[in-house]
């Protein structure tokens, strides 16, 4: 009997796990093909964490887990109950990749660099015979049997983007999200309706007189909001060449991936320098500091312990003068300090793409798919995993951690 041939398009996490995955549990034998259509497979993985790799996330708690997801949380919870972090902890220490955690609870190898994950991910793929094709993508799939909702045993019949023709039992969709990848099409082409992608997890581009020249200074814990939106999220924030960044901005990106889309990008952005502090309580800790160092210099000194040339550009946008002391500060002028401190707005007039990542919400519509299997609901025969769904996380490894599970639930059910 012919051997049945499952094909995985993406050569990205998601694809390696699940064609991994398959040819390791494969039944009565399985011709595993992964098509990757650039020289380059596990290119995201390279550049993660700043070429380090964040692997996954120490939370193993699916219920926990699944809040760090603004869209498929619902979804993944059973999914995380069947393959979560520990998990995956797991599956790389019994392959030699020992993961460490960090403070913030981000998971990375051991040695810091993103080619130990690779190395071993092509390696367990050839040790299960899976074929890995580079510089082949998928260009297009028909469905076999007589429409996409009938004959699961029909298969598909494939098109690559050098023009070969191939037929397979079972099609892994994997590409990615992003505009540029085949996969949205593909499934839509087999019957999905695709929700259309947007970017996530971006960086905030502001061009403020308080920010310039102080690229690198980060705040530990401050809030930023969005006016006019239930957008809020406080964490570290980074001010960059370009505007804002650090895990808060990333997150309030996450969340607010379509509101702030369709605001093009351009909107009012509040900054609580003080994190939680309110503008009154920031002006009663000023009148303290005021009374307790009278002769002082209020851009030399003060009281929050927040990088000192971000006080003095925030002095000084209080009509502070330079070289004015506490004692001559008047009350109208801590007053406006403290809204400075607790309620500053900057004017957001774009976004830029957080490091060498792209992550995108949108894809293939969740209800379309049976999150047991991975499998559609649409198109017999047919499955997802990875960022073609129409899911994403936070930063932090979350957006990994979906990948291998969802690619290891799809690689267990296509070797059925």
């Amino acid at each position: 009997m012919q051997k049945q041939r499952v094909v995985i398009a993406g050569g990205g996490a998601a694809g390696f796990f699940s064609a991994i995955t398959c040819a390791e549990n494969a039944r009565g034998g399985r011709e595993v093909v992964l098509l990757e259509a650039s020289s380059q497979p596990l290119a995201k993985v390279k550049v993660s964490g700043g070429g380090r790799c964040n692997v996954t996330h120490a939370c193993f708690e699916p219920r926990e887990l699944v809040k760090r997801y603004p869209r498929g949380a619902r979804e993944l919870i059973g999914a995380f109950h069947r393959w979560q972090p520990r998990d995956t902890i797991g599956w790389f220490g019994a392959r030699g990749v020992e993961l460490k955690t960090e403070p913030d609870g981000r998971m990375f190898p051991v040695t810091d660099d993103s080619q130990t994950i690779i190395d071993c991910l092509e390696r367990a793929a050839s040790e299960a015979g899976a074929s890995v094709r580079l510089r082949c993508g998928l260009a297009a799939a028909r469905a076999k049997g007589a429409g996409t909702g009938e004959n699961a045993a029909g298969g598909f019949a494939l098109t690559l983007s050098d023009g070969e023709t191939l037929d397979c039992d079972r099609l892994l969709l994997a590409t990615g999200g992003g505009r540029s990848a085949s996969g949205p099409a593909i499934a839509a082409a087999l019957g999905h309706t695709i929700e259309p992608p947007v970017p996530s997890l971006f960086t905030f581009n502001t061009d403020d007189p308080r920010l310039r020249g102080l690229a690198g200074l980060s705040v530990p814990v401050a809030t930023a909001c969005v006016r006019g939106t239930k957008l809020r999220e406080t964490g570290p924030v980074l001010v960059t060449h370009w505007g804002l960044s650090g895990p808060a901005i990333l997150r309030l990106s996450a969340w607010g991936a379509r509101e702030l889309h369709a605001r093009d990008y351009r909107f009012p952005l509040q900054l609580n320098w003080l994190g939680a502090s309110s503008r009154e309580r920031a002006r009663e800790e000023l009148a303290a500091a005021r009374a307790a160092n009278p002769r002082r210099q209020v851009a030399t000194w003060n009281p929050f312990a927040l990088p000192q040339r971000l006080w003095e550009r925030l002095a000084a946008a209080s009509g502070i003068a330079p070289d004015a002391v506490w004692t001559a500060t008047s009350n109208n002028a801590l007053a406006a300090l403290a809204s400075q401190l607790t309620e500053g707005e900057y004017a957001v007039t774009g976004k830029s793409t957080n490091k060498d990542e792209f992550v995108t919400c949108g894809g293939v519509r969740l209800a379309e798919v049976d999150f047991k299997t991975m499998q559609s609901r649409v198109c017999p025969g047919l499955y997802f995993a990875g960022e073609l769904l129409d899911i994403d996380g936070v930063t932090g490894g979350f957006n990994f951690q979906a990948a291998w599970t969802t690619g290891r639930l799809a690689g267990l059910a296509m070797a059925e």
